[in-house]
C-alpha cells in the first residue's frame, strides 16, 4: 500500500507540473530604432577595388525574427578632392553597391548617408597592409589541451610607422569568420603571425585568412566590440555593458548616433586546406 501511495503522488506531482507549464515573454522596453550602417570597404590586393557595398539596417525589438533593411537612403563616399562615389540601392535589399570606386593608399575618405531626413557622415583613411607569407605552418598538437589542429601563418611588419591590424579566419563550414585585432607596438619592424586553431578542424577543412591594415581609430572600436561579445557569454538574455560607439556621426543630432562604424582596409588574403 505504501509503494502505490508512492506512485500515485508521483503521477499527481507530473500531472500538476505539466499542467503549470506556461510560455512567459518578458515585456522588454523597447528603444526608437537606431541605423546601422555596415560600411567595410575592403581593397582586396590583386583587384581594382571598384566594386564596394554598404547596408544599412536598423535596430529591432528583441523578439523581432528578421533585421529590418533600410531602403531608399542617399549614400555616397567622397575622397579629399571632392570625387563622388554614389552607392546605389539594388531592390530594396538595404544593399548599395558602387561600380567604380577609387582606393588610394593613405586617401581619406567621408562617408554620407541620408535617411529619415538626417544626415550621418564618417570619415576614414584606407590603410595599407603588407603580404601574408608563403609559409603557413600546421600543429597537430596545438590548443590549450594539446589536442587541436592549430595553423599560424607571418607577415611582415613596416618598422618606420604604428600599424594596426584585423585577422580573419573563416573555415568552409563555418557562417562567420572569427576576428581578431592587433598593434605592433611590441614587434616594430619585426615578423609578425596570427594564429588560430579549433577542436572541429580536421583534414580537407579549407580555412580563409584574411590580414586587414586598419586605422588606430577602427582598431579601438572592434578591441571594445570583441571585449563585449565575448563577455554575453552567449547569453541572449545578458545586456552588453555599453553601447559601442562607432564614428559615423549624425549632424543634426549626435546624440542621435548611428551604429556600425565606415573604415577603408587593404586586405591580403589567402585559402589553407587542413593537411
Amino acid at each position: 500500500m505504501k509503494k502505490a501511495f508512492h506512485y500515485i503522488s508521483l503521477i499527481i506531482i507530473a500531472s500538476f507540473a505539466l499542467s503549470c507549464e506556461k510560455v512567459v515573454e518578458v515585456d522588454l522596453d523597447t528603444a526608437p530604432p537606431k541605423l546601422v550602417v555596415d560600411a567595410s570597404i575592403q581593397w582586396i590586393k590583386g583587384t581594382s577595388g571598384s566594386e564596394q557595398k554598404i547596408k544599412l539596417t536598423t535596430t529591432a525589438p528583441y523578439y523581432n525574427t528578421s533585421v529590418p533593411v533600410v531602403s531608399g537612403a542617399t549614400v555616397f563616399i567622397t575622397n579629399s578632392t571632392n570625387v563622388i562615389f554614389d552607392f546605389l540601392e539594388t531592390g530594396n535589399t538595404g544593399e548599395y553597391l558602387c561600380t567604380n570606386f577609387q582606393p588610394v593608399i593613405g586617401e581619406t575618405y567621408t562617408l554620407t548617408v541620408v535617411y529619415n531626413g538626417q544626415t550621418f557622415t564618417a570619415t576614414e583613411t584606407l590603410t595599407e597592409v603588407p603580404d601574408i607569407e608563403d609559409l603557413i605552418e600546421q600543429n597537430n598538437e596545438g590548443g590549450f589541451t594539446g589536442d587541436e589542429i592549430e595553423i599560424k601563418f607571418f607577415y611582415q611588419d613596416n618598422g618606420a610607422e604604428d600599424n594596426f591590424y584585423m585577422i580573419g579566419f573563416k573555415p568552409n563550414d563555418k557562417p562567420f569568420p572569427d576576428y581578431d585585432v592587433l598593434e605592433d607596438r611590441f614587434f616594430q619592424g619585426n615578423q609578425m603571425f596570427g594564429l588560430y586553431s579549433n577542436e572541429d578542424l580536421k583534414a580537407g577543412d579549407l580555412i580563409s585568412i584574411k590580414l586587414y591594415g586598419i586605422s588606430r581609430q577602427y582598431y579601438n572600436y572592434m578591441n571594445v566590440l570583441l571585449a563585449v561579445a565575448g563577455s554575453n557569454g552567449g547569453s541572449p538574455f545578458q545586456s552588453p555593458p555599453a553601447t559601442v560607439r562607432g564614428n559615423v556621426v549624425n549632424q543634426a543630432d549626435e546624440n542621435n548616433f548611428a551604429l556600425g562604424y565606415f573604415n577603408l582596409s587593404q586586405v591580403d588574403t589567402v585559402d589553407y586546406t587542413i593537411q
